[in-house]
């Protein structure tokens, strides 16, 4: 399991009863964690906020000091992040990705010279803005209009707006296809796709139905020397190896590489450790 240990603006402090007490910068949270089997007694008095989830599904966060911002950051290095409560215990930001944002950053740096990024269902774009900071070209695409806003936020914050970004809402299939028939190139395609999810304009996407098609055809996105090929997976019943498979199938098939698979985690300031998804990674040999 692939760990992060020195993002000092997050603290995971405690975990039981199906919850995680964690630290974001100075606001205190309280929140659901599917992988919190077990009941353990966790001091709450400083609390700032716990999250509740409904019978009926989704759920409310329970502000318990009301001067808690409404929005607030936090950094891993030089690298900053708006954070706020949003529907669904989410934070905006996932801390465990700091992982893949190092080496998002190594490699481009290695590459020595213009590297271009492809960013697919890029959420609040924590890895459009790593890769920024490394020197890249990004393209950064999410059906959300709200989260590619976010993203913006979140490359302004860390004093990146000047560098070179497309941002783009639009569904991720339909878009893909369209560079194809452009012929654009991409040195390193980074994707972090949902179980489920809808396009812009409704579409329907199902990881389990469409990540081999979008994977197969992003091969053809990719430049004559690719760098890398990243998909990051939340996605309950998806094993790693199944990610390693999809791009042995593709990915390799075309450009002969190095596959790697692990998974994510938090290490907790109790001695354990908290799960957090799946990566698999192609990787150049050269």
């Amino acid at each position: 399991m692939k760990l992060v240990n020195d993002f000092g603006d997050y603290r995971l402090i405690d975990l039981g009863n199906g919850m995680k007490l964690e630290k974001w910068g100075n606001v205190t949270l309280y929140r659901p964690d599917p992988q919190v089997i077990w009941n353990k007694e966790i001091d709450l008095d400083k609390v700032d906020a716990i999250y509740h989830r409904s019978n009926k599904g989704g759920g409310n966060w329970e502000i318990k000091n009301k001067n808690i911002p409404d929005r607030w950051q936090v950094k891993y290095h030089d690298l900053v992040f708006n954070i706020k409560l949003m529907g669904f215990k989410h934070t905006g930001l996932f801390p465990e990705q700091a992982y893949n944002w190092n080496t998002i950053i190594e490699k481009i740096k290695e590459a020595d010279r213009k590297v271009k990024v492809l960013n697919l269902f890029a959420y609040t774009g924590a890895a459009s803005v790593a890769a920024l900071s490394a020197g890249a070209e990004v393209v950064h695409v999410d059906s959300s209009r709200g989260m590619v806003d976010w993203a913006k936020e979140n490359v302004e914050s860390s004093g990146l707006a000047d560098k070179p970004i497309r941002y783009l809402v639009d569904d991720v299939i339909k878009f893909v296809k369209r560079e194809i028939r452009r012929g654009n190139k991409y040195d390193i395609i980074l994707m972090d796709p949902p179980s489920f999810g809808r396009g812009s304009n409704g579409e329907v996407w199902s990881l389990e139905n469409n990540l081999y098609e979008l994977v197969e055809l992003c091969t053809e996105l990719l430049s004559d020397n690719p760098i890398m090929f990243l998909i990051n997976s939340y996605t309950t019943g998806i094993s790693k190896t199944i990610l390693e498979d999809v791009l042995y199938l593709t990915v390799n098939k075309k450009y002969k590489g190095t596959i790697t698979s692990d998974e994510l985690g938090i290490p907790c300031e109790n001695n354990l450790v908290l799960p957090c998804g799946i990566y698999a990674r192609w990787e150049n040999k050269q």
